[in-house]
């Protein structure tokens, strides 16, 4: 594969759009049987699971200066995101969730500035206010967008994308002398048992009562396998090839896919919707603009 040609790097950020966009709607569906931390921790783990030979292949690589950067990779990264998401779903729809899953390129921004000493211009600062106001206009609302309340449910997201952002960052400053698949089996190396001790504490006695419930499982399962482990060895290769912005702008096609899959599903869309993550959107391209 050749990560540095330009058009091959295009064709993997829409490729994860898709995955990571259609990735909402499989949280939805997986939740109608099993309990958000359920739905999380078998994500995380038929994702470990999957890349275990590769952790395997690749401990000869551990090093204990990476071990920092790789339990950031692993936790900030992905495994706490996955429990803030599904938790995060069981009050808002899918397509609301995707719209604020956006915000990953501001953070990204935002947390390189402080803690990373990235160099900004001005029209990133007012980008970083644009995708911000536009944030605000989805988080304080309920499902009906009537403004005035927050929805706490809402932050769980914009949590989980502040960890993106610092996942990113992290990436690219302390781990970009190893590949994406060193990085992602590493970290998943260690999320794996986490995974596998918190879902032996939950009961599953309700799940199984539920007739549908293989099929909420294999939703989750293609969650962990294609939309965890595939997509995240996709994009920790293609971060040590671009910048970390450009890497979290993958994000400006997330929400058309989230949208589509909501829309399907029957969810209400509102033109306040699409104007507050439009609004976001403009952030980023702002951010983004040389």
């Amino acid at each position: 594969m050749n990560w540095k040609k330009p058009w091959f790097q295009l064709t993997i950020l829409i490729l994860l759009a898709f995955v990571w966009g259609s990735s909402f709607i499989l949280m939805k569906i997986g939740l109608k049987s099993f309990s958000s931390e359920q739905a999380a921790g078998i994500r995380m783990l038929l994702a470990s699971l999957v890349l275990l030979p590769y952790s395997i292949k690749n401990l000869k690589f551990l090093q204990r200066k990476d071990l920092p950067g790789l339990l950031v990779a692993g936790f900030i990264g992905s495994f706490i995101p996955a429990f803030l998401f599904t938790k995060a779903q069981t009050q808002i729809d899918s397509a609301l969730a995707g719209m604020l899953n956006s915000l990953t390129p501001l953070f990204t921004l935002l947390v390189g500035i402080i803690f990373f000493k990235t160099k900004f211009k001005w029209l990133q600062t007012i980008g970083l206010i644009v995708g911000l106001v536009g944030a605000l206009g989805l988080i304080t609302s309920g499902k009906e967008l009537n403004f005035g309340s927050i929805n706490s449910y809402a932050l769980l997201i914009v949590l989980a994308t502040t960890f993106y952002g610092i996942n990113i960052n992290t990436i690219k400053a302390k781990l970009s002398h190893l590949s994406g698949v060193q990085i992602t089996s590493l970290s998943f190396f260690f999320t794996g048992p986490a995974a596998l001790i918190y879902l032996l504490t939950t009961d599953f006695q309700p799940v199984f009562a539920v007739p549908n419930w293989p099929i909420h499982f294999l939703a989750l399962a293609a969650l962990g396998i294609i939309g965890t482990a595939l997509a995240m060895l996709l994009m920790n290769s293609l971060i040590r090839h671009i910048s970390a912005v450009y890497a979290s702008s993958v994000t400006y096609i997330i929400p058309i896919f989230a949208i589509f899959w909501g829309v399907v599903d029957g969810e209400n869309i509102t033109i306040l919707h699409i104007a507050c993550m439009s609004g976001i959107l403009l952030g980023v391209y702002l951010i983004n603009k040389k």
